[in-house]
């Protein structure tokens, strides 16, 4: 019964043979190989429009370069007062824009308010040096909190973010299982919206170790490669990254395991729902689900083998709980069974 994250989970059996097959021979290094060519000429098709790829290691390296790209002096990127890149990224934008600063936005269930946006975006008039001058808007999809901005809500944030002609980036380190929550394609939930750049996670979702920063303005991937380069995300052996995204799009495999860990989290939340010792701390749109349980409840599911995270309870949630309550995150993936998930709801 894992429910810690995502990231427990190892590599699909398709990606990880894809390794093997692609660790035999030479390749020219550096993001120069075939795979590499082949890999950047699928994502342009998946999003249906030229693009430009740059792979890293970690998506706090694909957040963070995506928010270098767009620095200024004084900068001041807009995101969600619980999204990963200001909770979970121990300063790293920060680190990478040598000084940047990152202003929360509220809103319910992790996902930024358009009006409380454009709000916070008009403390930082251009003309005020005292204050510093907005540079970025980010949004997570899906969220720290597991549910999913819809196509509106992100065209309702784009709207706001090119009024005052910011950038918008998407850190979708579940990119997936927001995009099959949605019924969406990748280009309706991106571009087609106003989004300009985008952090493309794989290894949440079967992949080994392969994030993607992908660039919708071409005129913009000069200066990333050496942000990146300098940022030491330049791989000399790039293709086993390739190789994994190559396994990860063919046949819409990416796809299909994110509907499995979707379907696993579904089944998870309606059986927490019928629970008389648990509920729901909110809906469930994708594959992490957010339970309130009798704290002796979780320690004896814990004895009994089960792992999940105790988790804070967030800003617009903030004294709703019992005192004898706790908040836990729990998280399906790809390679989670359906008996895992019944196991742990007998168990509650």
């Amino acid at each position: 019964m894992i429910f810690s994250s995502d990231n427990w989970a190892g590599a699909h059996p398709a990606i990880a043979q894809s390794l093997v097959t692609h660790a035999d021979g030479y390749a020219s290094a550096y993001g120069t190989s075939d795979l590499d060519r082949k890999v950047e000429k699928k994502l342009s098709e998946v999003f249906e429009r030229d693009v430009a790829v740059f792979f890293v290691g970690t998506g706090t390296a694909a957040n963070s370069l995506a928010l270098a790209s767009t620095n200024r002096a004084g900068g001041v990127a807009f995101c969600h007062r619980e999204a990963h890149v200001t909770a979970d990224e121990c300063g790293a934008p920060e680190f990478f824009t040598h000084g940047s600063r990152l202003k929360p936005v509220d809103g319910k269930h992790g996902k930024m308010d358009a009006f409380r946006l454009e709000a916070e975006i008009r403390r930082y008039p251009l003309d005020n040096v005292h204050g510093g001058q907005p540079m970025a808007v980010t949004l997570t999809q899906a969220t720290e909190s597991g549910t999913v901005y819809s196509l509106n809500e992100i065209e309702a944030i784009a709207a706001v973010a090119k009024a005052h002609k910011l950038p918008l980036h998407m850190d979708g380190a579940r990119f997936a299982n927001a995009l099959v929550s949605l019924d969406a394609t990748p280009a309706e939930m991106t571009w087609k919206r106003g989004v300009d750049l985008v952090s493309f996670g794989g290894t949440k979702n079967g992949c080994w170790c392969a994030e993607a920063l992908v660039l919708f303005d071409l005129s913009k991937a000069h200066e990333m490669h050496f942000l990146r380069k300098r940022s030491a995300q330049l791989f000399s052996k790039s293709r086993f990254v390739s190789a994994q995204f190559d396994a990860y799009l063919e046949g819409g495999l990416w796809l299909d395991l994110a509907r499995h860990s979707n379907a696993m989290a579904r089944r998870l939340a309606d059986g927490i729902a019928a629970s008389r010792n648990s509920r729901l701390g909110w809906p469930v749109d994708a594959n992490e689900v957010f339970v309130i349980l009798k704290k002796h409840v979780a320690t004896k599911l814990q004895e009994q083998g089960a792992v999940f995270y105790d988790w804070p309870v967030p800003h617009d949630l903030a004294g709703s709980l019992g005192t004898d309550e706790g908040l836990y995150r729990l998280v399906t993936s790809f390679a989670t069974k359906v008996d895992d998930v019944d196991r742990f709801v007998a168990a509650c």
